[in-house]
């Protein structure tokens, strides 16, 4: 289990929530990760109590899952809970965007823009821990539109999309590179920048149709495979 702790003393029930979170949306716990509850309180040295105060939490989002008598996992989603939740943000980050762009300011267009360069410089990495850091800057070109909107309900929405995206794309994406178009977040945020929302809302969608076509979401793959080589 790869999670940062820190001094006992600042650590609470939110802490290590969100350092499980961010260890989940980073990809450093994979799906179906066991997360002990005796285990997680011993490396932020904190009380099982607090520990499943966090993991509750987490459960909520849909990245965590508490079975009675089992104990706490990461989530490990189906692949109709990936569509679904593909389904969801086609459905929510249009008006998202739209909503975004009421608000932008050239600061914030400059922000966005530098979060582009970073996401440009991490493709030209190599490495596990370059690719859980592009894929996040990658979420974070989303997030960042959310939270222009200036909607705390909106934010809190996408925050749980994008993580539980990250998730899926773990389980089930298919390419090598990133799966979330550095050059389609640029052609998204020229569109804003010159206003032409309609364009930039069939972009989104189209970015969002991109990232589920890397995904391999056939259900029975196994069975698939027996059944090509049946004789």
């Amino acid at each position: 289990m790869t999670i940062a702790a820190t001094d006992p003393i600042d650590v609470d029930s939110q802490y290590i929530r969100e350092a499980i979170r961010d260890a989940i949306v980073d990809r450093r716990l994979a799906p179906g990760t066991k997360l002990s509850e005796a285990d997680v309180g011993a490396l932020f040295n904190v009380s099982r109590t607090l520990v499943r105060g966090a993991l509750q939490a987490l459960s909520y989002e849909g990245l965590v899952n508490v079975e009675k008598n089992r104990g706490a996992f990461v989530a490990n989603p189906s692949p109709e809970e990936a569509r679904q939740i593909f389904a969801t943000r086609r459905m929510l980050e249009p008006g998202v965007l739209m909503e975004a762009a009421r608000h932008i300011t050239p600061s914030d267009i400059q922000h966005l823009k530098q979060l582009l360069m970073e996401e440009r410089r991490l493709m030209g990495e190599r490495g596990q821990s370059a690719r859980r850091a592009e894929i996040k800057a990658s979420g974070d070109f989303h997030l960042m539109l959310a939270s222009l909107t200036n909607n705390a309900v909106l934010q809190r929405f996408m925050d749980e999309l994008v993580a539980r995206s990250s998730l899926v794309i773990a389980l089930y994406g298919q390419s090598a590179i990133s799966s979330c178009g550095h050059h389609e977040h640029e052609d998204i945020l020229e569109a804003i920048e010159k206003k032409d929302l309609d364009r930039a809302c069939k972009l989104m969608l189209h970015h969002i149709d991109h990232i589920e076509a890397d995904l391999d979401l056939r259900a029975e793959k196994d069975s698939e495979l027996k059944e090509a080589f049946r004789l």
